[in-house]
């Protein structure tokens, strides 16, 4: 009878192990410094223990979740990455860093969903370059797949997702900018890397005309390219496209 009873424990104990839910608090809390410049970021490292190298998602954040406390970046998407990445097929870690107030992933010197497209320098920004040596030294020192690199971002995190691809198309194997606009001339530069664009067609903040425009240029090359535009949706397609089926099984899909 004890034996029985030492039996159901053991099975007991290690199905609570297995079934063991996660919050964002498994994204580990992180700082990123090289050459006296630093950027916070978080870190949810693969659900799977293993060996092999396995892909890195990076989510850039939007405008109002800029700061310093490393948090906010969480708001949009932790919940729908916990989920995905409890899927054997999508065992993966996944990385949101944190862009502090007034400034950009992109290169504007100004909001561009506020001011336009002017003021566009043709430097990748300074957050942008960092989140870029961020990436580098996790494949470093991570068991990484150097090829299965995968970006996405929503709106000023799309604007990023868009220049960061164009200033390094080698490093990325699948892009999905959300409600962002693209540089057209440096775009050039990424025909060749996949990408999902989505946006809302009643977007009020970051008209639909830019993503519209970054899938005309990129179709016109080459069609390994998708869009998907929400009919009577304002600024929040992320909201959608985190209900999307195909949008992790589209990315994991994609090396370079």
């Amino acid at each position: 009878m004890k034996k029985n009873i030492f039996f159901i424990l053991i099975i007991f104990y290690s199905f609570n192990t297995i079934s063991q839910k996660r919050d964002k608090t498994d994204f580990l809390k992180l700082q990123f410094s090289i050459d006296n410049k630093s950027i916070n970021y978080r870190l949810l490292k693969p659900y799977y223990e293993t060996t092999d190298n396995v892909p890195l998602v990076i989510f850039l954040h939007g405008s109002g979740e800029r700061g310093n406390d490393n948090e906010m970046q969480l708001i949009h998407g932790a919940n729908f990455f916990l989920k995905e990445t409890e899927k054997k097929e999508f065992n993966s870690y996944v990385m949101l860093p944190q862009c502090p107030k007034n400034n950009r992933w992109s290169s504007h010197k100004v909001d561009p969903w506020v001011f336009g497209h002017h003021n566009k320098t043709k430097d990748i920004s300074h957050y942008g370059s960092l989140v870029i040596k961020l990436i580098e030294s996790l494949i470093k020192n991570n068991n990484i797949d150097s090829d299965r690199i995968y970006i996405s971002g929503l709106s000023m995190g799309g604007y990023g997702t868009f220049d960061l691809v164009s200033y390094r198309p080698d490093l990325f194997a699948a892009a999905a900018p959300i409600c962002g606009g693209a540089d057209l001339e440096l775009l050039k530069n990424a025909l060749d890397v996949p990408f999902w664009i989505f946006h809302g067609d009643a977007d009020s903040v970051v008209p639909v005309e830019y993503s519209q425009n970054a899938f005309k240029l990129l179709v016109s090359k080459n069609n390994k390219h998708r869009y998907t535009e929400y009919k009577d949706v304002n600024h929040n397609s992320w909201d959608y496209v985190f209900k999307e089926e195909d949008y992790f099984k589209w990315m994991f899909s994609k090396s370079k």
